[in-house]
Parts: C-alpha cells; structure tokens; sequence
C-alpha cells in the first residue's frame, strides 16, 4: 500500500493513500458473496441468484458493500504506517474505486500539533491572597436574614420589595383573556409584566386598576414578541417583608449555632475555606497564562469546534432544565461561535501544551488515585464502586477523569515550581 502526508495549512495532513488491486479485488469478491446470499430476482430463491446476474443488476450494492468494508480498512492502516492519530473524521476526497484496479483517495484530516516545550518551570506570576474582611461576613448574614424573612399584612400602599397578592385578567391582542386569582409576587422581582410592577405601586388593598402592556420584541414565548394588551388588576392583600434579628436567638433558630459568634465563626471559615479554593484556582490559571504566553503554535480548528459545540450544547441543555425549548430561541449561531471561539482556542492551547507537558515529565494517574477518584464519584452517586467503575468505562468517561487527574498533577508542578510575586 502506497501511503504519502503532506502538510498543508495549520494541523491539517493531507494523505494520499493507494490499495493494490490485489487486496481491492479481494474484497469485491466478499462483497459479492455478501450480496448474492441477500439477493432476489423473480425465478430465483433467495440466495441463489447466479454470479452474472448479481454484476448486472446489483452492481450498486456490491459497489457500496465494497467502499463500506475496504475504504475504513485501508484508511485506518494508512495511518498506521504514517503513524498519524487525526483529532477528527477524514474528509475524503478523489476516491476512485473499480473492479479490478487500485483504490485510490485522498483523506484530509487534521492532528495535534508538534509542541516544541520551552521553560516552563519558574515562570513569575502575580498572585497576593486577599483575607476574607468583617463586611464579608456582613453580608452573608444579611443574606441569611433575607433567606429567614417572613411576611406579614399592613394597611398601606404597596412599595418595592412588598409580597402583593393580586386577582388579575390578562387580554392579549387576538388571545383571549385569561384570569386568576391569588397571584403572589414581590414588587420589583421582575416576576410580572414591568408595566404591572410599576402601575402597582401605591395601590392599595381592594383597589383595581387597567393597565396597557406590551410584551419584549425578544420574548422567550415567541407567539407573545412585539404583542400588546391590558391587564385588569386587583390588589387583594399588601404583606411587607420582616426580618429576624441579628442576635443569639436567629443563630439558634438555624439549627446548629448556640450564639451569634458561634455563627459568625462558621460563616468565616466556609468563606475562607471558599476564598482559599477560589484562590488556588486564579493562581493555577494565572501559571497556565505565563507557560501559555511562552509557547506558540497552532490548534486544530475541529478541537476548537468541537469546545464551542460542547459551549453550546450545555446552554440548551440549560434552558431544557428551567423548562424552555431552545429550539423555539432564535439563535445567531454565527455571531455566538464567533463570540465564543477566543475562548474555546485558548481552552484548547491549555489542554495541549498541559498534555506535552504531562508528556515530558512523564505525569501519569496511578491506579490508586484512579481508584481514590472512583470512590468519591461512587460515594456522591450513592452507587457500587464496580458499577461506576463499568459506566465510567462504557461512556468514556473513565478516560476523561484520567485525564482530569493527569492535568491535575501538571498544575501542581507548574505551580509548585513558579515564582509567585505578591
């Protein structure tokens, strides 16, 4: 088998590949076989059409039996012998297939590129720990206190951030009205038609008001963009947020806590314990940044399209888990993989020059940590070590925690030997 690479533009290889007629005429001959136990024609039992009725009336189908059978065998040894490993699907081009003579194509692929490593060890990074400050820990308490509010009925106008309880009739432009009664929301949550939040305030219990809408020219329903209508609104009950009070008794009320301090302590060390993670992974991609700036080569574009894919397919998986069609959204794909692709380049830039670098200093997972991985995957899932194990394998995914591990202890060698400057 004759097998030549060429190199053209970026990581693409462009192979030219050619079978001897000997090894094609082989497989035109299983491929006969194939066809003539599966062929009918009127006069004949199933598989017993002769030979030289099968070539005249199904020669298409041997033809297609051959390219299906010999085209992915000769490929995959062609690059066996040019030691080649493509990161996509070979676009295939100039194929020539007959009876009795060489196969010939031509196979464009893309690979990953020769990364030449330069210093990596020691690079300067500036990296200074930030302390987790009193108005830190404030806040999170005021965030608890919202969490803990309660409502209560008063006898006055609405105002932002009260619970309204309202009766509404909605009539939409070419729809019918619709009603309910009992509607809760809080104003300025943006929960309700904006004209309905702001219309609202200052009325109130018992009090009924029309007001004009229009819904957004970008509405998630698309049935709804650019419609207008009115809203008949009846303020039934005004309820106004309280909430609890910052001492002993509310660190008491959450379970766990027998004083505020007490509280206030644990709530420092979570935001330290979150602080110190946060940390750890800005100065990771702060070391990847210096490594990266110092190594320059080219991606291949099917590795980058493949990460902006992947982008995209996890934002529609998104909107499926809050109960919305992405396919009902109107996506500019073009202007979102444009928006998308620096990104999805360096991810790519970082996952290779990690890879050569896990390479050269011979990083690889041992069985125990693989084992250490699977058990704290086993443990969230609730499942059998050796089942996960069995899934893990079945999916791939196996290979990418792997992986995962691999990148891992590159990232603590790169920090473990940078110079970090506060």
């Amino acid at each position: 088998m004759k097998v030549e690479v060429e190199a053209i533009e970026g990581c693409k290889r462009r192979l030219a590949v050619e079978a001897p007629a000997d090894v094609v005429q082989k497989e035109w001959e299983r491929a006969y076989v194939r066809v003539q136990k599966q062929a009918r024609l009127p006069g004949f039992r199933k598989g017993y059409v002769p030979r030289s009725l099968v070539k005249l009336h199904f020669a298409d189908d041997v033809r297609r039996e051959v390219a299906e059978h010999l085209i992915p065998d000769v490929y995959r040894r062609a690059l066996s012998e040019a030691h080649l490993d493509p990161v996509n699907e070979p676009d295939l081009q100039e194929v020539k297939l007959e009876e009795g003579a060489p196969l010939s194509f031509v196979a464009v692929v893309e690979v990953k590129p020769s990364i030449e490593l330069g210093e990596y060890k020691g690079v300067e990074v500036q990296h200074a720990a930030k302390p987790v400050t009193d108005e830190e820990i404030a806040a999170a308490l005021e965030r608890m206190r919202e969490e803990q509010a309660q409502f209560r009925a008063v006898d006055r106008p609405a105002g932002p951030g009260d619970l309204l309880v309202v009766d509404y009739t909605l009539a939409i432009e070419g729809r019918d009205p619709s009603s309910q009664t009992g509607y809760q929301f809080v104003v300025g949550d943006k929960t309700v038609l904006p004209e309905i939040d702001a219309a609202i305030v200052g009325m109130r219990a018992g009090e009924t008001r029309s007001v004009p809408f229009r819904f957004a020219d970008d509405h998630r329903r698309e049935e709804l963009r650019g419609r207008g209508g009115s809203a008949q609104v009846k303020l039934v009950e005004v309820k106004e947020k309280v909430l609890p009070e910052l001492d002993d008794e509310f660190a008491k009320s959450l379970g766990k806590f027998a004083s505020l301090a007490a509280l206030r302590a644990e709530l420092r060390r979570e935001l330290e314990a979150r602080r110190a993670e946060d940390e750890r992974r800005e100065l990771q991609e702060g070391v990847v940044d210096a490594v990266l700036a110092g190594h320059h080569f080219t991606v291949p574009d099917a590795m980058v399209m493949r990460h902006v894919a992947h982008q995209i397919e996890h934002a529609r998986e998104s909107m499926r888990q809050q109960g919305l069609d992405p396919d009902r959204v109107p996506w500019d794909y073009g202007k979102l993989i444009t928006e998308l692709r620096p990104g999805a380049e360096k991810a790519v830039r970082r996952a290779l020059l990690l890879e050569a670098i896990a390479e050269r200093e011979a990083i690889e997972p041992t069985d125990p940590d693989v084992d250490a991985e699977l058990e704290k995957v086993a443990q969230a899932s609730r499942r059998p070590v050796p089942a996960v194990r069995r899934m893990m394998e079945k999916n791939g995914d196996l290979e990418a925690l792997r992986r995962g591990l691999r990148d891992r202890r590159t990232l603590e060698l790169l920090v473990g030997h940078a110079r970090i400057l506060a």
